[in-house]
Parts: C-alpha cells; structure tokens; sequence
C-alpha cells in the first residue's frame, strides 16, 4: 500500500502560478498528476517514470507545466506556470508500482492521493 499525500492547492489570478507537491510513504516506479472537475472525467496532466525521469505532459499544459520528482524524498511536483481559468480542478496524485507505457491514463495507476483544489479566476 502507498500513500500519498498532497499540498499546495490554492486560488491565483489568470497568469499566476502555483506549485503542487506529492510525496509517498515509499518509492514507486510511475507517478502522476491528473485533473477532475465536476461532472467531468479525470484527466492526465503530467506523469513521469521515477527511475530515469522521463516524462509526460498533456498538450494543454506542456508550455506551462512542468514535472519533476525527488527520489531521495519521495516527492513529485507540478509546477504551473501561466495559469488559465480553465486549469480550475481538483488535482490528484497518483502512483504506480510498475513502469507505465502511458502515464497519462488513470487506469495505470493504483494509488491515489485526497486532492487538492486549484482554482484560477479571471
């Protein structure tokens, strides 16, 4: 079982930026950051395989955002840059405990954090 713990959700201006952090109570192989809001589907932001750190960005953020992760710390952050109004989500962390092939599909992760809400106003 892993745990992940979210932080760093809050309310900016259209522009800002803000900064997500996950950290695992142990090491996993993939982890992720996707993005849900209501009434609507979880959709992939950003993952990136832990061992060699390659990554994944959804187009609409791959300017914008970015992944990077602390193995010593367990830790995967998202840093928003240039944030839109309709980037305004509840953002979760996920981890896996294999190499996914595709780190922006939910359906590869296992374990999942509480959720953070992002809100961005015009």
């Amino acid at each position: 079982q892993v745990e992940l713990v979210e932080s760093g959700g809050g309310s900016v201006q259209d522009g800002g930026s803000l900064r997500l952090s996950c950290a695992a109570s142990r090491s996993t192989y993939s982890m992720g950051w996707f993005r849900q809001v209501p009434g609507g589907e979880r959709e992939g932001v950003a993952g990136i395989l832990t061992g060699n750190g390659a990554t994944a960005l959804a187009d609409s953020v791959k300017t914008r955002f970015t992944i990077s992760r602390d193995n010593a710390k367990r830790t995967v952050d998202l840093q928003m840059d240039h944030l839109r109004p309709e980037d305004t989500a509840i953002y979760y962390c996920a981890a896996s405990g294999r190499n996914l092939g595709s780190l922006l599909r939910p359906s590869g992760y296992n374990y999942w954090g509480q959720g953070t809400q992002v809100t961005v106003s015009s």
